[in-house]
């Protein structure tokens, strides 16, 4: 069988392995569990779990200030709502990521603005940002995605230009590195995910990082998950100031969480240098354009993802990533189907039924072509999964596999 030829067209696979699996939960997880079951309260502010949780991480990252919650989309919401985001106000943000990432911008009644992204590193950039700022605007979601670090530093500086507060969405991004920064602890607040989908799993969990040393900071964002009740000690203050939320993490989250956090840095090494790899290993093959990363910095890799330029190739996108499939190699054309714009809600500007406010408020419109790069980053990007348990065979046959589809449809004009 011609090893050349592509599996898709009869010849042998690339891939001829299945990939490295592991066991992401084991006895320490049941040990915390246990223990918290044991506490005779699974209330955070009673019980041991969640404080150790937010110590350990905390510890990690060095920071003083961080709050738990029960999502990541919480956890942005938490930080929104602290920030003093209210109705009317813009909030500029990414238009490829999770709608989590809008959520609690909606539900303070804000209005989400999306800036264009960089097409290589898929994020936001300082240029993109500038060009999306009005007098309506009082905050910048960054979104670092798929463990990849925003340019940080330009960004910030275009915020305290314009007196903006910087929230980084770091739900896809634990342990990355801006210039020897950890993401999170650049901006006013971090905010990450303990999804099941993430680096570190407790089922559904966040955590928001208070990067100010103002420990009034840190006490409104603390309530802020709590429905504005204050419990520091002994003393818990129910008195109703402003709306708030219930994003309580609990102490069944805590628990998992504490066993997870200690195998956090070995997941993120294992995922950087596996993502480092693949780049390595398909840099310089004509028409394909590897995830870039930001200079002197890290990306933990949540997925990788690479762009094709169809006029180099013979295929579509789509068919590029068929090919890759037939070759064992699980990937998939794209991420989301469309920019978050291109969502009903958007077009219709409809978050309530029945009623287009906040939209209403401005003259804000969503249509296509609203972000060119983005929308031709999702008809052009192809995401292969990255676990930590890969490992150097499926890196060395993902790698061979993209060389080959590659190759056989490379332009006949453009062969040598």
């Amino acid at each position: 069988m011609d090893k050349d030829q592509l599996a898709i067209l009869g010849g042998s696979k690339s891939k001829t392995t299945p990939f490295g699996t592991g066991k992401r939960f084991g006895e320490e997880e049941v040990k915390e569990l246990v223990e918290a079951l044991e506490q005779n309260t699974l209330f955070y502010h009673s019980g041991r779990k969640v404080k150790l949780f937010l110590e350990r991480f905390n510890a990690l990252y060095g920071v003083t200030h961080s709050v738990a919650t029960s999502s990541g989309t919480a956890a942005l919401h938490v930080a929104i709502g602290s920030a003093g985001i209210s109705v009317g106000d813009e909030v500029i943000t990414s238009p490829i990521t999770d709608a989590g990432s809008v959520i609690g911008i909606l539900y303070q009644n804000a209005i989400p603005v999306f800036a264009d992204l960089d097409p290589h590193t898929y994020n936001m950039t300082a240029e993109t940002i500038g060009a999306r700022i009005t007098p309506r605007t009082k905050a910048i979601v960054v979104v670092h995605l798929a463990g990849n670090p925003a340019d940080m530093d330009p960004i910030m500086e275009v915020a305290r230009e314009h007196g903006l507060i910087v929230i980084e969405d770091c739900a896809q991004s634990y342990m990355t590195y801006y210039k020897g920064r950890l993401v999170g602890t650049i901006g006013d607040y971090g905010c990450f995910s303990t999804n099941d989908y993430k680096h570190i799993s407790t089922g559904d969990g966040g955590i928001v990082v208070v990067n100010s040393q103002d420990e009034t900071d840190f006490q409104r964002t603390h309530a802020f998950a709590d429905k504005n009740y204050s419990r520091f000690g002994n003393q818990v203050n129910r008195d109703m100031g402003l709306l708030a939320p219930n994003y309580r993490m609990t102490e069944l989250q805590g628990a998992v969480g504490v066993a997870q956090i200690a195998k956090l840095t070995w997941i993120c090494d294992q995922r950087n240098r596996y993502g480092d790899q693949i780049t390595a290993g398909i840099q310089g093959i004509p028409g394909i354009m590897p995830h870039e990363v930001t200079v002197d910095s890290r990306c933990t890799y949540w997925f990788y993802m690479f762009t094709v330029d169809p006029d180099v190739f013979s295929c579509t996108r789509d068919e590029f990533a068929k090919a890759l499939q037939a070759e064992g190699i699980d990937c998939s054309a794209g991420y989301i189907a469309k920019p978050v714009y291109m969502q009903p809600l958007f077009l219709n500007q409809e978050a309530y039924t029945g009623s287009h406010f906040p939209f209403d408020l401005t003259d804000i419109a969503y249509s296509e072509g609203l972000c060119p790069a983005a929308e031709h980053i999702l008809k052009s990007a192809i995401r292969l999964p990255v676990n930590e348990f890969f490992t150097e065979q499926d890196r060395d046959e993902v790698i061979a596999g993209i060389r080959k589809v590659a190759a056989h449809y490379k332009k006949s004009e453009l062969k040598v």
